[in-house]
């Protein structure tokens, strides 16, 4: 079965704060994930998955359900422990996963429940792993994420925050790893999103159709190529392909000896504070982003400019609303940047 072809990251057109977001949390997972709202189309999905096929395959244990590190003995499953016990088995690498979460999904299969094929044919009690157990290590897209129901949208606040997926029913009581990279897609016309769970993206921004006709005439051309000969338009980016995935590796080894001075973190907190944002994870947020983005330009220090650039996506959706100013967030953001440069 011949693999389908996956539209190159850097052969979309335009959207380049989507894909600076992407790569940011590419680059550092604690970031928080990233939440794109806007027009249906305008390629919100296919970034996602194109950043996946982007980078490079990870290590998993052989047979292991969770997509295990070979290099952590943190997973108790049957395979992780064969393997931990041989001295032939050696790890798979496999293509970063993109595990879609449908908007009908039921709690049994996102977070898993019992195997009920075992448990009737073999009288087994068995855990039959869900969608978070396949999104460890990877990416979870959420479309329509402003439509999801609450109790599934309760689930992924918990694992969200701790990192692990606790399933306890009929007689089994499972934890494993769910770590993942939180993408979420919607339009804003068709209902807001919980405040809880909006808090827990890290980055925020919108998308719009593009509006000039040369750019529009280049996203149909484009498509039309990758439609026509899919392995022949890939092959065309291939270079290029290469070019953004060797940046990102080079970013992430570099991420830990970025420094980050103590007026830049200041600076951060001035920000926030003048905003009116709840908590710290505003500063955290736009620390972590800011120091990814400074890597991903080869910068061994973060500056005010890198602090800018990441701000009004760090902060846009933590701003509340100010019934005396009804401007747009982003607009409030990048109008308190320019005076704070101005006094600086």
């Amino acid at each position: 079965m011949t693999k389908q072809k996956v539209f190159p990251f850097t052969a979309i057109v335009g959207q380049d704060d989507m894909k600076q977001a992407i790569l940011i949390a590419a680059v550092d997972q604690s970031v928080g994930g990233v939440l794109v709202f806007g027009d249906r189309g305008t390629g919100k999905s296919t970034a996602v998955r194109a950043l996946a096929q982007l980078l490079p395959k990870v290590p998993v244990v052989p047979g292991c359900a969770y997509n295990a590190d070979p290099a952590k003995k943190d997973c108790d499953c049957d395979a992780c422990h064969r393997f931990h016990r041989s001295d032939t088995l050696k790890p798979r690498n496999v293509p970063l996963p993109v595990v879609d979460l449908p908007l009908g999904a039921t709690e049994d299969r996102v977070v898993g429940a019992l195997d009920l094929e075992r448990a009737l044919a073999h009288g087994e009690k068995a855990f039959e792993p869900g969608l978070l157990a396949r999104a460890n290590r990877g990416f979870l897209y959420i479309d329509e994420v402003n439509l999801l129901e609450d109790h599934i949208v309760d689930l992924l606040l918990d694992v969200a925050q701790s990192g692990e997926n606790l399933v306890e029913r009929e007689g089994l009581s499972v934890r494993h790893a769910a770590r993942f990279v939180l993408v979420g897609s919607g339009n804003p016309e068709e209902g807001e999103l919980r405040p809880q769970l909006l808090d827990r993206f890290g980055l925020s921004l919108d998308v719009k159709t593009p509006d000039d006709i040369d750019s529009r005439v280049e996203i149909i051309r484009r498509r039309d190529a990758f439609e026509q000969d899919a392995a022949a338009f890939c092959r065309k980016w291939a270079r290029r392909e290469g070019a953004v995935r060797k940046k990102i590796l080079t970013a992430r080894d570099a991420l830990p000896g970025v420094t980050m001075p103590d007026d830049i973190l200041r600076f951060c907190a001035e920000l926030c504070s003048r905003l009116g944002t709840d908590g710290l994870r505003g500063e955290l947020t736009l620390m972590r982003a800011a120091r990814a983005l400074a890597a991903l330009e080869g910068d061994g220090r973060v500056t005010r400019d890198h602090v800018s650039r990441v701000a009004p996506m760090s902060l846009r959706h933590r701003l509340r609303r100010n019934p005396l100013d009804d401007s747009d967030a982003t607009v409030r953001v990048e109008r308190l940047l320019q005076e704070l440069c101005e006094v600086a």
